[in-house]
């Protein structure tokens, strides 16, 4: 367990050090958010609509930014291999870095939503509920981001392909966060939505990894 903590430890420096990938994830969500007002009006019950589905499309979007170097850089330089020599499974290393994606990435747009709510005019009885649903679900676009991620490595073009394979798998994830946001604004129960997002976290937190960790391994190989 040591030496997985010290992936996370050494990639969340290494982010710190490198907090231009962060910072651009989180100007590209507040700057898209930004700009659905100017395409569909000013109107405050049309942004109030739209937004649980603004916010997690925007946060989708940003999340993608900075995967291709969640591997790019250990790969070229050699330390994935110095990694996966380490005794870890290479599915530890896969969910290492998962992990520091969600602190550097995710969990940094969870708390910025909360200003682009309110610019949006979402509904205060809807905000908890969206955060809420955020959390699982921002925790699953790092784990499929680091799946997809780990198949792309040394692929030509893999920033290009990287999204491709993603953006399929988070569309539940998408529709069950706005479904239990929306359901939040009309008063409805939030329960059913919420209780997918976590069963397909339940889900992925094992799968993701492994199949990480198997493309991990051929890659180096």
């Amino acid at each position: 367990m040591s030496g997985f903590w010290f992936i996370v430890a050494r990639d969340l420096r290494l982010s710190l050090r490198h907090g231009a990938d962060t910072l651009a994830a989180l100007l590209f969500f507040v700057i898209a958010s930004a700009l659905f007002p100017l395409a569909v009006g000013p109107a405050p019950e049309t942004l109030a609509r739209l937004a649980p589905g603004i916010i997690w499309v925007c946060a989708l979007l940003a999340a993608l930014l900075p995967l291709d170097r969640l591997f790019g850089a250990d790969f070229e330089d050699g330390t994935l291999d110095q990694l996966l020599l380490t005794g870890l499974p290479a599915s530890a290393v896969a969910l290492a870095k998962a992990i520091s994606h969600w602190v550097t990435t995710g969990l940094p747009l969870l708390i910025v939503a909360v200003p682009v709510s309110l610019m949006l005019n979402l509904d205060t009885a809807a905000l908890p509920v969206l955060l809420l649903g955020l959390l699982p679900g921002t925790a699953l676009l790092s784990l499929f981001g680091t799946a997809g991620a780990a198949l792309v490595i040394g692929a030509r073009r893999g920033g290009v392909l990287l999204p491709l394979l993603v953006l399929p798998l988070t569309a539940p994830v998408v529709i069950f966060g706005v479904a239990a946001a929306d359901a939040a604004g009309m008063g409805m129960d939030v329960r059913a939505p919420l209780l997918f997002l976590t069963a397909l976290f339940v889900a992925a937190l094992p799968l993701c990894p492994l199949a990480a960790g198997a493309a991990l391994r051929g890659a180096v190989e």
